[in-house]
C-alpha cells in the first residue's frame, strides 16, 4: 500500500499539470459513470494530500476524494511533468537527504509551504537549492505511473494521438488539453461536499507534510500519551498520524529505539517529539526524492547508488529477518502485529532517551 510520501508526489504532480485547467471527467470503466457526470467540465481549484487520501478540489465546492488502497494507481500522460525524482550521478540524491533540498529553499515541511507550493514556487526553490530546475523546456511527452512504483517513459504519442485510448479497468479519467490521468484498483474513489471533506480529516491524525505546526505535534503526542496501546500499532492507526505505512512505522522505531510493544503512555514525551520530527525529517525526503531512504549512515554515492538498487542497502530493519542489526547487537526478527508483519530489532530498541 502506498505510504505518505507516495500521496503526497501523486498531489504535486497533479498542482503542476492539473490545477487551474477545465477538465473532461469520464469513467471508462462505468463504476463511476454519475460521480464523473457531476465533476466532467469543471476546473480543478487544488490538490491536497492527506496521510494516505488524495483530495482533489473542483469548482462548484465539490472534491474528488482518492484512497489507492493496496491495489490502486494512478497512470499519467501527454505533456505531463516528470515527478522530482533524484539521481546518484549528480550527488542529488545524498544532497537531498543531507540538506532537504528543494524542501529547505520552500521552508520543508516545518511551516507546510511544499503542500501549498505554485509549480513556480517549486522551480524557483530547486534553483536555490543549486538543482536543475525540473520544467527546463516545459512539460514533456511522457507516460508517468504513479503507486508505490513510479515508472517514467517517453510516449511516442503524436498530438493527433492524444489523449491515449484507455486501457484496462480505467475507474476514472482526468483529461486537460495536454495531459490525461487514469486512475484504476483504488479502494475509495467518491465526490465529496465540503462537509464530508471535514468530517474525513476529522478522522484522520496529522500529517506533518499537511500541517507541521505545533498543534498538531501535539495532538499526537497528547493521543499517544492517552493509551496503553502499543507504539507499534498508534503508529499504523491513520486517527492517531496519518500517512506511516508498515516500512515507515519499522524504521521510525528502529531510529527511535523505541520497542513496538512499548504502551504508548509509557514513552515519554520528549521521545514522542523527537519521532514526531523524524517522521516529518523522512517523509519530506520521499516526497522530494521518490524512494523511503531511511538510513541515516549513508555517506557516499556508492552509499546512495546500492541503496537505489537495493532494498536491503536502503533500510535498517525492514524485510531484513535474520540479518545482524545495523546497530547495536542481535539480529532483526519479524513477528506479526496488528495484522501485518513487524521487523525490529530487540538488541538495539530497548533505551528511549528520556
Amino acid at each position: 500500500m502506498p505510504e505518505g510520501h507516495s500521496v503526497h508526489r501523486i498531489a504535486l504532480q497533479f498542482r503542476r499539470d492539473f490545477v487551474g485547467h477545465r477538465v473532461a471527467v469520464s469513467s471508462p470503466q462505468g463504476r463511476f459513470a454519475a460521480g464523473a457526470e457531476e465533476l466532467d467540465g469543471r476546473t480543478i481549484l487544488a490538490s491536497t494530500a492527506v496521510g494516505k487520501h488524495l483530495l482533489l478540489e473542483f469548482e462548484g465546492d465539490r472534491t474528488l476524494h482518492v484512497h489507492l488502497g493496496l491495489y490502486g494507481s494512478w497512470d499519467f500522460a501527454g505533456e505531463v511533468t516528470a515527478a522530482p525524482t533524484f539521481t546518484v550521478e549528480d550527488g542529488r540524491v545524498g544532497d537531498a537527504v543531507r540538506r532537504g533540498g528543494a524542501l529547505d529553499a520552500l521552508g520543508g515541511y516545518r511551516d507546510g509551504a511544499l503542500s501549498q507550493a505554485t509549480p513556480e514556487q517549486l522551480a524557483a526553490a530547486q534553483d536555490a537549492a543549486g538543482e536543475r530546475n525540473l520544467r527546463v523546456g516545459g512539460p514533456r511527452r511522457r507516460t508517468l505511473r504513479m503507486s508505490e512504483s513510479e515508472r517514467t517513459s517517453e510516449a511516442d504519442a503524436t498530438e493527433d494521438g492524444f489523449p491515449p485510448p484507455p486501457v484496462g479497468q480505467v475507474r476514472v479519467r482526468l483529461v486537460t488539453a495536454t495531459a490525461v490521468a487514469d486512475l484504476r484498483g483504488p479502494t475509495a474513489c467518491e465526490v465529496f461536499d465540503p462537509q464530508q471533506v471535514e468530517k474525513l480529516l476529522a478522522k484522520l491524525g496529522p500529517d506533518p507534510m499537511h500541517d507541521a505546526s505545533r498543534t498538531a505535534e501535539n495532538r499526537f503526542v497528547e493521543r499517544v500519551r492517552k493509551s496503553s496501546t502499543p507504539i507499534g500499532l498508534q503508529l499504523m492507526d491513520q486517527s492517531v498520524v496519518a500517512g506511516i505505512g508498515n516500512i515507515y512505522r519499522a524504521e521510525l522505531l528502529f531510529r527511535a529505539r523505541l520497542n513496538p510493544h512499548a504502551p504508548g503512555r509509557s514513552i515519554p514525551e520528549p521521545a514522542l517529539r523527537r519521532l514526531w520530527k523524524d517522521w516529518a525529517h523522512l517523509l519530506a525526503i520521499g516526497v522530494e526524492t521518490g524512494q523511503m531512504l531511511t538510513r541515516a549512515d549513508l555517506k557516499t554515492e556508492d552509499d546512495y547508488r546500492r541503496a537505489l538498487a537495493h532494498r536491503d542497502a536502503r533500510h535498517y530493519v525492514y524485510k531484513r529477518t535474520g540479518q545482524k542489526s545495523l546497530r547495536g547487537t542481535g539480529t532483526v526478527v519479524m513477528e506479526d502485529m496488528g495484522g501485518r508483519n513487524l521487523y525490529w530489532a530487540p538488541g538495539w530498541q530497548t533505551r528511549p532517551e528520556a
